[in-house]
């Protein structure tokens, strides 16, 4: 058994109980993903409907994220994220009492989804920002793949319990989502972290965009960045996922729990792996490999009829964007002061969110105008387009050679 100092986080107390926060939370968010998709394609059998599910998601976090970032390296961010889970648990309790009273219908779900995405967007980046306050700077790679692997595995039970679960009601898989909101309330709110106060800068424009402007004044965040936003928004298919399911794979909610596992699936096994070995001398490369190759997978999900194929390229795909993940949160914290990570971190979580929220939100609208499997094939070709086009704009990240942002020469 390793000494208490050996070099890995899950020897840290404070580290665990941000992992079951985590995994916690994150349960609970993937399971209310798939029982509000599965609910309002029951309800309407919209594509576009589904698609309004990421943009309702995603507003808040456009309109909150420079408020976000302020208040995030100003007060507290354990009680913060413990408030904002709070927030959480009684909005999912709103959509049980609901489903299984009957009442309310699509506004009141798409308006819980906006009181919950509010919440999400100061929580996502505030909790990504506890992790240096838990783990040596020097160990942040590694509690970065750790801490995303707690994330698949809840990608990966979440879905399945969201596609099984909503075979009882989708009230009662509700009210399993709000005691798992509620355990990460508790782990967070117990959880000891030792940080200098922040410092209380006076509110003014400068500071309110002062993530922004850090963020373009280096390149190499900026494209890293850019990068992951403008390939996983075209490459997105989530949303669409319960069509596949119900429509061109012909089965039920059980098959869109695996749909929605299998991203996870992937993504947990690679992180994993970067946990336990480093990303080698050739960062840059290995990002761009990755990137062609979800974007492969996603056209190969889209022209499939085969629920193991299609199941298949959903794995590949998770294990790419896994890549992605571990290489932009260990840039964004290696790079950005503690007083500062609060407002960076937020413009992250705003570029992820419009990756992911927005995403769904494109992929609803051109599944509407084209149809699903065009909708996606489209995508997975424009993702590579866009690995392309950054690698010729952006030549110093294709070098790039090691997380703390050394090049490799021309």
């Amino acid at each position: 058994m390793p000494a208490p100092d050996s070099p890995s986080p899950l020897y840290r107390p404070a580290f665990l109980h941000f992992l079951s926060a985590r995994i916690g939370a994150s349960l609970a968010f993937q399971i209310v993903s798939v029982a509000v998709g599965w609910q309002i394609y029951a309800l309407s059998g919209s594509a576009l409907d589904l698609g309004l599910i990421g943009l309702a998601q995603f507003l808040p976090m456009a309109a909150l994220t420079l408020v976000v970032g302020h208040v995030a390296d100003r007060y507290d961010r354990r009680k913060i994220v413990a408030l904002c889970m709070a927030v959480e648990t009684l909005a999912t309790l709103v959509l049980a009492i609901a489903a299984l009273h009957g009442f309310g219908g699509k506004p009141l779900i798409y308006a819980t989804l906006i009181l919950m995405s509010s919440a999400r967007a100061f929580e996502s980046p505030t909790l990504s920002t506890l992790i240096p306050a838990v783990v040596p700077r020097e160990w942040l790679p590694r509690a970065t793949a750790l801490s995303s692997s707690a994330g698949q595995i809840a990608q990966i039970a979440g879905p399945a319990l969201g596609g099984i679960g909503y075979g009882l009601g989708a009230g009662w898989i509700y009210c399993v989502a709000a005691a798992l909101y509620l355990c990460g309330f508790a782990s967070i709110a117990s959880m000891s972290i030792d940080r200098a106060p922040p410092r209380k800068e006076p509110t003014t424009w400068r500071t309110l965009f002062a993530g922004i402007t850090f963020i373009f004044q280096r390149r190499l965040l900026l494209g890293t960045l850019s990068l992951d936003l403008f390939a996983v928004l075209l490459g997105g298919a989530t949303a669409l996922l319960p069509i596949f399911a119900k429509d061109i794979l012909n089965a039920g909610p059980w098959a869109l729990g695996a749909l929605r596992g299998a991203p996870a699936c992937g993504a947990m096994l690679m992180s994993l792996t970067l946990a336990r070995l480093s990303l080698g001398e050739h960062v840059g490369r290995l990002l761009f490999g990755a990137l062609i190759l979800f974007g492969l997978a996603t056209t190969v999900f889209g022209l499939s009829t085969s629920i193991p194929l299609s199941i298949g390229a959903l794995v590949v795909l998770g294990a790419t964007d896994a890549i992605s993940v571990v290489v932009r949160s260990s840039l964004v914290q290696l790079n950005t002061p503690d007083h500062m990570l609060g407002r960076v971190s937020a413009v992250n979580t705003l570029f992820v969110g419009a990756s992911n929220q927005l995403g769904e939100f494109e992929s609803g609208v051109m599944a509407a105008l084209f149809g699903a499997v065009p909708a996606v094939v489209i995508g997975g070709v424009g993702t590579i387009a866009v690995a392309g086009l950054w690698m010729r704009w952006f030549p110093e990240l294709r070098k790039l050679k090691s997380l703390h942002g050394e090049s490799a020469p021309a």
